[in-house]
């Protein structure tokens, strides 16, 4: 009986409130607020017919993703960006992608894979465009199927056909679906039939892209993941699993994401204007705060920017 009244507390708006002011306690109510306020966007231009606004957070995760060739190799180099709608972050890792960089942006959902379309062909200027293959398909399917080339299947991709590519890609970007608590708080409808149950629906479907992602990145290459979300079961738990079933999953220092970081800052900047603010891109990182997996940026302390947890992760020799 007492667990079932527990559970019926922690239903609509004052089960979330209470769930999320038992994880940041005293911190909860500044947050909270934060979470309400209007969000700050960086625009970006890059050579397309439309511009792209994105938070500055989201930005900083995309940053974080090393797309630099190894000295010495000349083979080619392919990026995934397996949840890709509706486009920002494959934007941001587009313009700092190498030249001869190939870039495949998935996502599931046909309509939002047609939003997905539409930002790449209308914001990129055509040597960019023309460079990343758009897919419709399931992620979590990807690490499944046999062992094909990205050469041998771009052109099924492009038909939206789901297609896997075990082994073969260099960097992937992981934005994972999540709880979204700052959308979620700022629609009452949604807000109403919340439950910790999303929770953890949430983590299962995250970590089936995640370990999906992890069977398709080649020996050596880097991957981010990542969520805007608040609580840590979607964030470190998920990865935390990584950890614990994947002994090649090593995980990259707090200096070694800021030289990646700084490295795709530079190539970024000329093509990105922060809205009337009193900040820049790398104030809004450095805010981004330690998690024993990864990096938490939050708008309570990060300038209204964010929620946004990344992790970033590397497959070693084992």
């Amino acid at each position: 009986m007492k667990q079932s009244l527990k559970k019926e507390k922690l239903l609509g708006a004052d089960g979330f409130d209470s769930y999320y002011g038992g994880l940041f306690e005293n911190r909860w109510p500044l947050l909270k607020e934060a979470l309400f306020a209007e969000a700050c966007y960086l625009e970006l231009s890059l050579g397309g017919e439309k511009t792209y606004f994105l938070d500055p957070a989201s930005v900083c995760a995309a940053l974080c993703l090393d797309t630099s060739r190894p000295g010495d190799d000349d083979d080619d180099f392919y990026i995934a960006d397996l949840c890709a709608a509706p486009g920002g972050k494959t934007l941001v890792i587009a313009s700092c992608m190498e030249k001869e960089a190939v870039l495949y942006s998935n996502e599931r959902s046909p309509a939002r894979k047609k939003r997905l379309d539409s930002v790449v062909e209308e914001t990129l200027c055509k040597e960019l465009s023309s460079r990343i293959h758009t897919s419709c398909s399931d992620a979590s399917l990807w690490g499944r199927r046999e062992k094909k080339s990205p050469a041998a299947v771009s052109a099924a991709a492009s038909a939206s056909a789901q297609a896997a590519f075990p082994e073969h890609f260099d960097a992937i970007f992981l934005d994972a679906p999540c709880s979204s608590e700052r959308h979620v708080l700022s629609d009452k409808k949604y807000l109403d039939i919340w439950s910790p149950a999303r929770i953890k629906g949430l983590s299962v479907e995250q970590w089936a892209l995640l370990s999906s992602a992890w069977r398709i990145l080649r020996e050596g290459g880097s991957l981010v993941y990542a969520t805007c979300a608040l609580n840590p079961q979607e964030n470190d738990g998920v990865v935390s699993r990584l950890k614990k079933k994947f002994p090649d999953a090593g995980f990259l220092s707090t200096e070694d994401v800021k030289k990646i970081f700084k490295r795709n800052v530079q190539r970024l900047l000329p093509y990105a204007k922060l809205l009337a603010t009193g900040f820049s891109l790398e104030d809004v990182f450095l805010c981004a705060e330690r998690t024993e997996f990864g990096f938490h940026i939050l708008p309570d302390t990060a300038f209204g920017c964010g929620p946004l947890y990344f992790s970033c992760i590397k497959k070693c020799k084992f």
